[in-house]
C-alpha cells in the first residue's frame, strides 16, 4: 500500500479524489487528518507554481509523499480572472457566496456568447525530499450564467454551465460531473503515471 497525503483540508476534494484513486493500492490521507501539517503560502502566479509549492513544502515538512492540487476558474471576458485568486476572489479565502456575487457583478452586462470560462486543475506529486516527481493538468470549458442554479458542488459550480448539458456543475448528476470535470480529467492522466511510480518504488 502506497501512503499518499493529499495537500488540502478541503473535505469535498478528498471525497472526490478517493472515489477516483484505486483504494486497494493507494492509501490517501488529508491534511485535516495529520497533526503538524503546515499552511503553505500560495505565492505562485500560476496554478502550476502553486501546486508545486503546496506539494514540495508540505512533503519536506512531513517527510511524506504529498499530492497537491491547485485549481480555479478563468473567465475569458475578465482576461483570465479570477485565476489563482479563485478561492479568495472577494477577499476572504473560501467565501463561496461572496466570490460568486463578485463574479456576477464583474460580468454584469456581458452577453452570453462572451461569458466563456474554464475550470482548470493542476496536480503535482512531491517525494518526501521535496522533489517534484509527477505533474498533470486539465481543463473543462463552459460559460458563466447570469445567476446561480443548483445545490450540489461548491465554489463556482452553481454558475458554471456546461453548454452541452445546459446545466451547471451544481445541477449535473454526480456521475456526469465526475466524468467531465477538470479534476477528473487531470486525474485520469495522472493516475496511470502514479501507479507506474508506485510499482517502481515498491520494487526498490
Amino acid at each position: 500500500m502506497f501512503d499518499l497525503v493529499l495537500g488540502t483540508n478541503n473535505a469535498k476534494k478528498l471525497i472526490e479524489l478517493r472515489l477516483l484513486l484505486p483504494t486497494d493500492r493507494i492509501n490517501l490521507t488529508s491534511l485535516a487528518e495529520i497533526d503538524g501539517s503546515i499552511d503553505v503560502d500560495e505565492t505562485g502566479t500560476t496554478f502550476s507554481e502553486n501546486a508545486a509549492l503546496k506539494a514540495t513544502e508540505q512533503a519536506k515538512h512531513l517527510s511524506r509523499w504529498v499530492l497537491a492540487e491547485d485549481s480555479g476558474l478563468t473567465v475569458d471576458a475578465l482576461r483570465g480572472e479570477p485565476g489563482v485568486y479563485s478561492a479568495r476572489y472577494a477577499g476572504e479565502h473560501g467565501d463561496d457566496d461572496a466570490n460568486n456575487q463578485k463574479l456576477l457583478k464583474e460580468l454584469d452586462g456581458v452577453p452570453p456568447e462572451k461569458r466563456g470560462a474554464k475550470f482548470n486543475c493542476y496536480l503535482c506529486l512531491s517525494d518526501p525530499q521535496g522533489n517534484v516527481r509527477l505533474e498533470a493538468n486539465a481543463a473543462c470549458a463552459g460559460r458563466i450564467r447570469t445567476g446561480l442554479s443548483g445545490t450540489a458542488g461548491f465554489g463556482y459550480d452553481p454558475m458554471f454551465e456546461i453548454r452541452e448539458y445546459h446545466k451547471t456543475f451544481a445541477e449535473l448528476d454526480l456521475t456526469v460531473k465526475r466524468a467531465i470535470s477538470h479534476r477528473s480529467r487531470a486525474l485520469r492522466m495522472f493516475i496511470p503515471k502514479l501507479l507506474r511510480l508506485v510499482r517502481m518504488e515498491s520494487s526498490q
